[in-house]
């Protein structure tokens, strides 16, 4: 999870929402992302997505399997979607997300027996760091007169 810290606030420092992902299998970093919806312009590019693209171009396939992804937010929907679709084993994630959480929040995606995937889950990992790290983004932002 502090990787995926590092990451996030590499996020805040470039002006996007402080948010960070990695993946590893069997102890090793294969991907790291962090969001880049701003920078990029792309409501697509959450931490989570572009860690889980950067880890199946480095595996050579989409199948995620043994693989544990690491992430500062509960994923919301579009994110928890791609890590069932992926086949990750196990995400780890920091804070939760009362407002697009997909997790355990909102919905269970990771979890639903209706799928033919699910994930093991270990939340609240290091969540007040990740927590505080996303209200100091948001309230520097509202100080500055932005949404």
């Amino acid at each position: 999870m502090e990787l995926a810290l590092q990451q996030a606030r590499l996020a805040g420092q470039a002006g996007d929402v402080p948010v960070g992902a990695v993946i590893a299998r069997e102890g090793k970093l294969i991907a790291s992302a962090f969001n880049r919806r701003i920078i990029d312009a792309d409501p697509t590019a959450h931490a989570e997505m572009l860690a889980i693209r950067a880890a199946a171009g480095a595996l050579g396939d989409w199948r995620l399997e043994g693989c544990t992804l690491a992430a500062t937010l509960e994923p919301c929907c579009m994110c928890a979607g791609a890590i069932v679709l992926a086949r990750i084993a196990r995400l780890v994630y920091g804070a939760a997300d009362p407002k697009a959480g997909a997790v355990d929040t909102l919905y269970q995606l990771c979890s639903d027996t209706r799928l033919n995937h699910r994930v093991e889950i270990a939340s609240g990992v290091l969540a007040r760091d990740c927590a505080d790290l996303l209200s100091d983004f948001f309230r520097k932002q509202r100080a500055m007169g932005k949404k």
